[in-house]
């Protein structure tokens, strides 16, 4: 009986026995709680250059500034922004414990890995050096005490987004696109993602959904509305936020609009925004207690 014949008659069992889910459970971090830290909140898309790390930095400083004690991680590995959005470049301290502690600038403590690699250099790593990354972040720094862990994510549905579901319980994921119909497609597809790992999603966040004259005030939609069109279950929108030349000149200079323009139109939506996800956060608090 020839090699190809033997190959033919073998058969393969479809499903995985328990003995083999244990054993490939083995190799899986197994996911804690971070120390001092109450929720985690991620910020994400599918879809690159519709503005995560803006949001993940003004709305991070909107819940500081309601009085909340924040975090926000930069979990972009490859092409981190949050230390220039929120002006934090000096390389982290280290406690007696081995404990990077994140600097902290508008009331936010703030940690990313463009504060410990060179500003010129490129990291080129595979995907066990990146997971490996995440939980130094993650685990490796003295967050404690925190109310909020903002996470802002790389675009996708890769090694960054599967780490951070396998390390830490994640409270809920705040999606970020613009109305184009090709960014809320591949930002969908980040969602089921999520949903297929049963993490909660909070809504959406429409970015550069619409500009406004500065002489005459009137409001123009820069996109047609997709509901219609996208018959595919859009999530929640939470707000629909301005494309304004101030918030790219407030990321260049390192300083969020909320805190440089605080009565701004885009300030008040993030006001909106931090205070609707912080009132969930303490409903979802009070409703353990009771239990």
């Amino acid at each position: 009986m020839g090699l190809l014949t033997c190959f033919l008659r073998r058969s393969y069992a479809t499903k995985v026995t328990s003995h083999q889910a244990a054993l490939m459970a083995r190799s899986l971090p197994k996911r804690e709680s971070l120390p001092g830290v109450q929720d985690i909140i991620v910020i994400a898309s599918g879809k690159g250059g519709v503005g995560k790390s803006t949001v993940a930095a003004n709305f991070a400083c909107s819940l500081a500034k309601l009085g909340a004690r924040v975090g926000l991680l930069d979990g972009d590995i490859f092409g981190p922004n949050i230390p220039m959005l929120m002006n934090v470049h000096s390389e982290p301290l280290v406690n007696e414990k081995n404990l990077m502690l994140p600097p902290q600038n508008y009331n936010v403590k703030c940690l990313s890995m463009g504060m410990l690699t060179p500003p010129d250099g490129a990291i080129i790593w595979r995907g066990p050096l990146v997971m490996s990354a995440i939980q130094r972040l993650l685990k490796g720094a003295q967050w404690s005490p925190l109310d909020v862990l903002v996470i802002d994510t790389p675009p996708g549905t890769g090694d960054v987004h599967l780490s951070l579901t396998q390390h830490v319980p994640i409270t809920g994921v705040i999606l970020v696109s613009t109305p184009h119909a090709a960014a809320l497609e591949v930002t969908l597809r980040g969602a089921k993602m999520y949903e297929k790992l049963q993490v909660p999603i909070y809504g959406l966040v429409e970015n550069m959904r619409y500009t406004i004259c500065e002489h005459c005030k009137e409001r123009s939609d820069l996109y047609k509305s997709q509901k219609e069109t996208l018959h595919i279950g859009l999530p929640e929108t939470l707000i629909s936020l301005p494309l304004d030349a101030q918030i790219a000149e407030c990321g260049e200079s390192g300083v969020p609009v909320v805190i440089k323009h605080p009565e701004s139109e885009y300030a008040k939506l993030f006001n909106q925004l931090a205070f609707h996800i912080w009132s969930k956060l303490e409903a979802q608090r009070q409703s353990k207690e009771t239990k």
